[in-house]
């Protein structure tokens, strides 16, 4: 935070074209995460390094240092440093069994582990905690509703997004764009918003998208990809979240705009 008031001292770069914009910051945030979360257990490493022993029953580290790369170079509040536990399962695959989902500029966090449910922990500036249950908005219908997107680096992925938002229009009360991807999902859990859509969620988004999905399916709401199947955390997915209810009606939309660019592309 101390570095984000110093707008002019860190630059986003990419790797290469296309890929995630980072910070040196970003370096210097995920060293410290791996000291402590390696401190407190190991477990069987960490999912980004690629390499995973899919045996059944083990525990992989998932770590992002800042989701919301460009909103923290532009001194906007919606930023995040994510933790999550990813597992192996009796059919060796993986899922996200832990989420932490930490926004400092907004004294904001969310905490969720299978089995046990999720809390957001709001901090005043006073210092003073609220912890809470969280739990998704009880919308019924698109009219009226307010929902959240994501967008890529790719154009034809941001093209997809924009055509899915445009087909709902009069319906929502609002459609916003903000990220970073792991808070919007959150506040999918906590009701802020009724539903989050994104069409193309990539490697380096893994991380801050698994810790938010702990605290999404713990709230009771839903998060899977466009045409109902499972996230496949080791490959490129689109993403749905919602409340529950309004999942059916938004996948509608959602799947005439992908059909809609497929055939715009062949």
């Amino acid at each position: 935070m101390r570095s984000q008031l110093r707008p002019h001292g860190t630059q986003a770069k990419q790797d290469e074209p296309g890929a995630a914009f980072t910070t040196d910051l970003s370096d210097t945030i995920m060293s410290m995460l791996r000291a402590e979360v390696s401190a407190i257990d190991p477990l069987k490493g960490f999912w980004e390094d690629g390499g995973a022993d899919l045996t059944p029953g083990n525990r992989y580290w998932s770590l992002c240092p800042l989701d919301g790369t460009i909103n923290y170079l532009r001194n906007l509040s919606e930023w995040t440093i994510t933790i999550a536990i990813l597992e192996v399962n009796e059919f060796h695959q993986v899922y996200p069994v832990l989420g932490v989902v930490y926004a400092p500029a907004l004294g904001l966090m969310y905490l969720a582990a299978r089995g046990e449910g999720a809390i957001r922990i709001r901090h005043s500036p006073q210092g003073d905690e609220k912890r809470e249950a969280v739990i998704p908005s009880a919308a019924k219908t698109l009219r009226g509703s307010v929902i959240c997107f994501g967008m890529s680096y790719f154009p034809e992925e941001s093209k997809l997004a924009l055509n899915a938002a445009a087909s709902m229009a009069g319906l929502p009360a609002d459609i916003k764009r903000i990220g970073p991807a792991s808070l919007d999902l959150c506040k999918v859990a906590d009701g802020t918003y009724d539903a989050y859509f994104e069409p193309a969620l990539h490697s380096w988004d893994v991380p801050a998208v698994a810790a938010a999905t702990v605290v999404v399916w713990e709230a009771q709401g839903t998060l899977e990809r466009w045409d109902g199947n499972q996230i496949a955390w080791d490959s490129d997915n689109d993403v749905l979240a919602t409340n529950g209810v309004l999942r059916d009606e938004i996948r509608e939309y959602l799947n005439k705009a992908a059909h809609a660019s497929d055939a715009a592309a062949d």
